[in-house]
């Protein structure tokens, strides 16, 4: 006859677990993260597994808010913890109550993956990157408060171009730090008075020490920025997500601050190099119109040319009417002595040859009259042309012309020196001046 004890299913069920527990009340489980529910409650339920077989584990609210670690669906984990029966479901399960990474070679792993889905979604593309501000006046810092980070960027742009600084505090690692950091970028750009360009900082550490500049919603939260970012998370060599969707990268915080704003010496020196540009343009275009007008006033021709070429016109008209006139009347007499001949009666040939002189002389008198009157407006014109063209004119309406010693003119305020003895020209003289 069989003696076997004889259990009821929960007596059996509370034995296993009693035995259970007390013989794995601690163990340490490595294995990937596999369907990962975050239940309404706050529990998470999860199961650890391997290429042979796969472990219930269970992490209680309490437990999983204090975590530094986070899980994640394909992480590998270190779980310690308890191991437990349900009798509900006659299984067993792992009691999470802290968690480990598996290795720094599991971490790179998640993150390689991370990184190749945020690049897909074009998160890291060049085209998203905003140009960063050249002398901005605000710049808000995201980093922590204290330490040498936030010390080395305030001295390094006061030293360069002092700027209005806004800090935002954030702890800068552990399981809070990637919410503040999130917070604090979407919070610069909820300001009504924004800052001009975000940097957000912090100094070397490890690799778990910077995990939080790789987690997602910092990264989207830079993405999403309207405010140019600049990261400088680590040392050289360090590289975060972060780094990658920023819209510049410094390799230390001291260079963030570099690369943040100009040396002011340089932009000063920059400016007052363009000035010199300028003054030298201008001096160089006054130079060509001055050359220009000197040989503008070169090829005018001299007034007495004008006048002697009239006056010789004038000479040559009135030689040519005397000429014309000399000859007109010996033509006449030659004509009247024509007529006399042919004539008759001599008295009635003298009669209409006086008639007809009388005649001609009037139109010859009148002719000429027309003529001088012509060349008398015509010279009149001329005299009035030139006396309008001479710079004396000018200076009867009350101007002056001012010339150094060098008697060069003096076209511009810029080229009186203080001290320098100059000439001023007026209608009726010359009076000496000395620039004070």
């Amino acid at each position: 006859m069989n003696q076997a004890t004889e259990f009821t299913v929960s007596q059996i069920s509370n034995k296993l677990k009693a035995l259970v527990e007390g013989e794995f009340s601690y163990v340490k489980i490595r294995g990937e993260v596999s369907g990962y529910k975050l239940a309404p409650s706050g529990h998470a339920y999860l199961s650890l597994k391997d290429n042979n077989a796969v472990l219930a584990a269970i992490c209680w609210r309490g437990t999983l808010s204090k975590l530094k670690i986070k899980p994640e669906e394909g992480m590998e984990l270190v779980c310690i913890g308890t191991i437990t029966t349900y009798p509900g479901q006659s299984k067993y399960q792992l009691i999470i109550e802290q968690l480990e990474h598996a290795g720094i070679g599991t971490l790179m792993a998640m993150l390689e993956k991370r990184k190749a889905a945020l690049a897909k979604e074009g998160l890291f593309a060049a085209a998203h990157k905003k140009p960063l501000p050249f002398l901005p006046k605000k710049i808000g810092i995201i980093t922590s408060p204290t330490g040498a980070v936030i010390k080395d960027i305030i001295h390094r742009i006061e030293d360069r171009f002092p700027s209005h600084l806004i800090i935002w505090p954030v702890l800068v690692q552990g399981e809070k730090s990637a919410a503040q950091v999130s917070a604090a970028i979407d919070g610069f750009n909820k300001l009504q008075d924004k800052p001009d360009l975000i940097i957000v900082a912090r100094g070397g550490g490890s690799v778990e020490d910077l995990w939080p500049f790789n987690e997602e919603i910092v990264v989207r939260s830079a993405f999403n920025s309207k405010i140019p970012l600049i990261s400088a998370i680590g040392h050289e060599t360090d590289y975060t997500l972060l780094d990658l969707v920023a819209d510049l990268r410094a390799p230390t915080p001291t260079a963030a601050a570099e690369k943040a704003v100009p040396v002011l010496t340089n932009v000063l020196a920059s400016v007052e190099n363009v000035f010199k540009r300028i003054e030298f343009s201008l001096s160089k275009y006054f130079e060509e119109r001055k050359n220009k007008l000197r040989m503008l006033e070169k090829s005018l021709p001299n007034y007495q040319t004008i006048l002697l070429n009239f006056i010789q016109r004038l000479d040559d008209q009135s030689m040519r009417f005397v000429n014309s006139k000399n000859r007109y009347f010996e033509l006449r007499l030659n004509r009247v002595n024509t007529l006399r001949l042919r004539l008759k009666h001599p008295n009635d040939i003298i009669k209409m040859a006086e008639q007809r002189f009388l005649q001609s002389s009037n139109r010859l008198h009148r002719s000429a009259e027309n003529y001088y009157n012509a060349q008398e407006q015509r010279f009149k014109l001329a005299s009035s042309l030139l006396n309008s063209y001479s710079y004396k004119k000018t200076l009867s309406r009350g101007f002056a012309i001012l010339t150094d010693s060098k008697s060069n003119a003096l076209t511009s305020a810029s080229q009186a020196k203080t001290g320098e003895k100059l000439t001023a020209e007026l209608n009726d003289g010359k009076i000496n001046l000395t620039i004070n």
